[in-house]
């Protein structure tokens, strides 16, 4: 699965999850992905920071005591679920089955798997968009 930020014509903001960047541009040409605030279907991607600094990490431990925390964990743990059941799990061939899909090699579809960090970054810079699954606490256990 992939996030986009995305945005209206309107000026609203929001965050879609599609299967692939080709299925965010299957279902905005046909109108399907619409502005959540307005109802209006004139979206287009925004810009993405490509991961997250350490700052951002200390805010987020940070906030670990507030009141919101358990609702954040909550939307985490549906979101990782929803993943792990609609994508396909590849292990520890996920970047070689994200490179045949983003070279339209394999069937365009949603994967899961491991990567290390340096899988990642040449990933990135070969234009192949993924992202890492929340680490919850009872990962940890």
């Amino acid at each position: 699965m992939i996030s986009f930020s995305l945005g209206c014509d309107e000026g609203h903001e929001f965050d879609g999850w599609f299967k692939s960047s080709a299925a965010f541009d299957e279902q905005v040409k046909k109108k399907i992905v619409t502005c959540p605030h307005c109802g209006s279907s004139k979206i287009q991607k925004l810009l993405m920071a490509p991961n997250i600094g350490a700052k951002s990490n200390k805010k987020m431990l940070a906030a670990a005591g507030s009141p919101k925390m358990p609702e954040v964990m909550e939307t985490l743990r549906q979101m990782r679920q929803y993943v792990e059941q609609s994508a396909d799990y590849v292990g520890d061939k996920f970047a070689e089955e994200a490179r045949r899909i983003h070279y339209e090699e394999a069937e365009a579809r949603g994967i899961y798997g491991e990567a290390s960090t340096e899988d990642v970054r040449e990933l990135s810079d070969e234009g192949i968009e993924v992202h890492p699954l929340p680490v919850l606490p009872e990962d940890n256990n």
